[in-house]
């Protein structure tokens, strides 16, 4: 099922793995917003990465900029699976290779706290599932739509823009 603005142009006019990429990033997007992140930008403008690597796209945090949080790395290994779960809004599956980079970073972020791999793989588990609660209510599938559209159409949008389409999509 896939999600499209009102008149759908920005979707028909993209590929379907562009359109991923959108939702890829809205999830990151949205889920920082859930958490009290302030978002800077998101982008789905290609890039080089400076490891040699490259990446679709971007959803950049501001620096310093949040509500303060219990659980710092929950909170970020939370906002690294809201990509691959946000994708998944337009997939209907999780795509491990599009979400490749970011699942490598959950697991360097969880092995600091949980050194053996079992333990780390159902830590991982618990936090996706908590990624697709907190993503999958009515508002917060919508504002990902909202994002991931307005990221077809212009490619990069500010954080700004990010907290317009959510309250927008709450007042739905």
């Amino acid at each position: 099922m896939t999600e499209n603005s009102s008149d759908g142009s920005s979707q028909n006019a993209a590929s379907p793995s562009q359109i991923a990429t959108a939702y890829h990033e809205a999830g990151h997007a949205v889920m920082a917003y859930v958490l009290g992140r302030l978002v800077e930008k998101v982008t789905v403008s290609p890039a080089q990465l400076q490891t040699g690597g490259f990446r679709l796209g971007a959803c950049k945090m501001q620096k310093g900029r949040s509500r303060p949080s219990q659980d710092h790395v929950e909170d970020e290994v939370l906002i690294l699976l809201a990509g691959m779960v946000g994708e998944s809004h337009y997939t209907q599956r999780y795509c491990e290779a599009g979400a490749a980079q970011d699942l490598q970073a959950v697991k360097r972020v969880l092995s600091t706290r949980t050194p053996r791999e079992r333990q780390l793989q159902r830590r991982a588990q618990r936090l996706l599932d908590k990624t697709e609660h907190l993503l999958n209510g009515q508002v917060n599938r919508r504002a990902i739509a909202m994002i991931a559209n307005e990221l077809l159409e212009k490619e990069t949008i500010s954080g700004r823009a990010v907290r317009h389409l959510l309250q927008e999509a709450a007042r739905e």
